[in-house]
């Protein structure tokens, strides 16, 4: 009778002093995005081997300008285009893991056959000029649209100055293209 009332006590007292121990602290995260001081900079790594948010394409589409404009049914790059592009090779040859995919723009006129046209040339336009900065080819991919996807739905030449465009969507080569 004696081991049948020293298990289930024993049982217990084992249950108790685990419900008495104190879960062990949970490791303490680290933001690499929080700020310590003003203008603290995180000098960790991040995924994909770089530094800094400097290196996301949310950095690239704001900071250094994704997109260019174009004359109508040009595909000269103008000298603004040609300064936003600059940038964009600085960028691109620093963070080597991202690749770029540039995707041409027109406007609503014209027939959807001309504008993809219009839109394959202006996106050549663009990764030639990148390739001439140093861009490695194999790392830029070139889109049309066309007409197909508008910055703005609209029928006066302000708005269709705003879709005769090139836009580089860059992303993480670890992502794919």
């Amino acid at each position: 009778m004696t081991h049948a009332l020293t298990k289930p006590a024993l049982l217990a007292c084992l249950l108790g002093l685990a419900a008495c121990a104190q879960p062990a602290p949970p490791p303490p995260v680290i933001d690499p995005y929080a700020q310590t001081g003003a203008g603290a900079v995180y000098q960790g790594n991040l995924p994909g081997g770089v530094l800094g948010a400097e290196a996301t394409a949310q950095y690239f589409r704001g900071q250094v300008g994704d997109t260019v404009l174009f004359a109508a049914e040009q595909t000269a790059l103008t000298p603004e285009a040609r300064s936003i592009l600059t940038r964009q090779a600085q960028w691109l040859n620093q963070h080597a893991n991202f690749t770029a995919v540039v995707q041409g723009h027109a406007e609503e006129t014209g027939t959807r056959e001309y504008n993809l046209a219009l839109g394959a040339r202006r996106a050549s336009a663009v990764q030639e000029y990148l390739v001439a900065q140093g861009v490695a080819p194999g790392r830029i991919r070139t889109l049309s649209f066309g007409k197909e996807r508008p910055a703005e739905t609209c029928s006066d030449e302000s708005c269709y100055a705003r879709n005769r465009r090139a836009v580089t969507v860059v992303s993480d080569s670890g992502a794919g293209l």
